[in-house]
């Protein structure tokens, strides 16, 4: 196991993490994360079609709500079931509940059991996605961390781009059941996968020094309940209502986290004050401000008459230029390191405001469709140049005997924070009037307040770095 304190060593590039048995590891870190995250992608796009077939519209928001509040349970469980059964034992359990989740899903002759299945395949993704992190710190040295870490976020960034294709596709043609099979394909080729690549003699990883913090998991699942029902209510009341409950939910789950002896980050995790807050708060205002783009194919169309499939590959740039980011600004110098996080979230809320500013403007046409595309391409440039980085420093930051813990719970955060982005949007966007009035002039005005109010996370994600970066203990990657 690499020394977690260390993250200075010999320079190591692509070709170290590309080659021989690292590449086999690279396969399995990306290939749980391209499970979790294309999945996520694919349900949201043939649930219209579901819902027309088996019914159940009432519970619709629940198939996502539940997927969700699963993965942070499998988050949670990461680093005991780690300590238990090891990097392969690991796998195959979560495989196996993905597994069977995706195959009760294909095969539910209603909403009822859908919905059950989805919490067991959330479940599982939730296991793949923390495995992907916690396994970067236990298979890779040091100085490929950050480059391992982009093989994830760049996993990412595929899956976003292939999950809507492959979804819209089978629903297109009426057999949303296909996609959850096309799903569970992979299954077997992952599982041959780790057979092959991971170690059989990796040593367990430390026991974790307490018992799990079943409180705070129960507040944040909560929470995470809240924004998500509230967020699809169809009213601005029930919107404002589950936003509201689940910050007070957040504010209590902080207050647990900071006086608790049973937490689910590690030490000084939640305050932004320390390092490792910094780093974490920094992560989660960068994936809160990539929540725009769930609304960006509905501007297109509205407003710069775009046809759905060109909106949605329009969309995707942003996906492409965050994979972009990854891959390019991993590894170098620390010079390069360091101007890369700085200079990322400024990209982000520069690209952001210049939407802001372009997207309201009603132009059939299509004049500026190039601008808005470079615009996309920026902003997720921007987060992929910074994410990387962060993952290294919270592995070195957290506590002797949390570290497992702290890997394993960049899973937690991210989920969260894709909860509460995507609430906020709808919420600032229904207030902006995008349901009602609607049409043009509601879609204009929705963009408007939008991306004005998504500059702020990554102006802050600026702050945070800079603050981190400034830090004595921030040791060079």
């Amino acid at each position: 196991m690499p020394n977690d304190t260390e993250t200075a060593g010999p320079a190591q590039g692509w070709g170290d993490l590309l080659s021989g048995t690292n590449l086999l590891r690279s396969l399995v870190v990306g290939a749980g994360m391209i499970l979790h995250a294309i999945n996520t992608f694919i349900v949201v796009t043939i649930m219209p079609t579901v819902v027309r077939d088996i019914g159940g519209m009432s519970f619709f928001a629940w198939s996502t709500t539940l997927y969700v509040v699963a993965s942070l349970l499998g988050g949670a469980a990461c680093a005991r079931l780690l300590h238990r059964m090891g990097g392969q034992g690991s796998y195959r359990v979560a495989l196996v509940l993905f597994g069977l989740g995706t195959a009760a899903c294909a095969l539910a002759p209603n909403m009822a059991v859908l919905l059950c299945a989805r919490l067991l395949q959330g479940l599982g993704a939730g296991l793949l996605s923390a495995l992907s992190f916690s396994m970067v710190r236990q298979l890779f040295p040091a100085p490929l961390w950050s480059r391992a870490l982009s093989v994830i976020s760049a996993a990412w960034g595929v899956a976003t781009l292939a999950g809507p294709a492959v979804g819209g596709i089978f629903a297109e043609y009426g057999i949303w059941r296909g996609a959850f099979w096309s799903t569970l394909g992979v299954v077997p080729i992952v599982a041959i996968l780790v057979s092959v690549a991971l170690p059989r003699d990796l040593p367990l990883t430390p026991a974790p020094l307490r018992p799990m913090a079943l409180l705070n998991l129960l507040v944040l699942a909560a929470s995470v309940m809240a924004v998500s029902v509230g967020g699809t209510s169809g009213t601005m009341e029930g919107n404002l209502l589950g936003l509201g409950a689940a910050m007070l939910g957040m504010a209590w789950f902080f207050r647990l986290e900071a006086t608790s002896h049973l937490r689910l980050l590690p030490r000084g995790g939640t305050n932004p004050r320390t390092d490792i807050g910094a780093a974490y708060g920094a992560m989660m205002m960068l994936a809160f401000g990539v929540n725009t783009e769930i609304f960006v194919p509905y501007f297109l169309q509205v407003l710069h008459g775009m046809t759905p499939l060109h909106a949605g590959f329009l969309s995707a740039v942003m996906s492409a230029g965050w994979t972009l980011g990854s891959v390019l600004s991993s590894g170098g110098s620390e010079g390069r390191v360091r101007l890369c996080m700085r200079g990322g979230p400024l990209l982000m809320a520069f690209s952001i405001a210049f939407l802001s500013a372009l997207m309201p403007v009603h132009d059939e046409a299509g004049g500026a469709i190039i601008v808005l595309g470079i615009c996309l391409a920026v902003m997720g440039l921007g987060i992929g140049i910074a994410w990387p980085h962060l993952g290294p420093r919270i592995f070195a930051l957290a506590p002797e005997g949390e570290k497992d813990v702290a890997a394993a719970s960049i899973t937690i955060v991210l989920m969260t924070t894709y909860s509460f982005g995507s609430a906020l949007g709808g919420v600032v966007t229904n207030l902006a009037g995008i349901a009602v009035p609607g049409g043009v002039a509601g879609a204009s005005n929705a963009a408007g307040w939008l991306f004005t109010i998504f500059t702020l996370p990554p102006m802050l994600a600026a702050f945070l770095i800079r603050r981190l970066l400034a830090s004595p203990r921030i040791a060079t990657e």
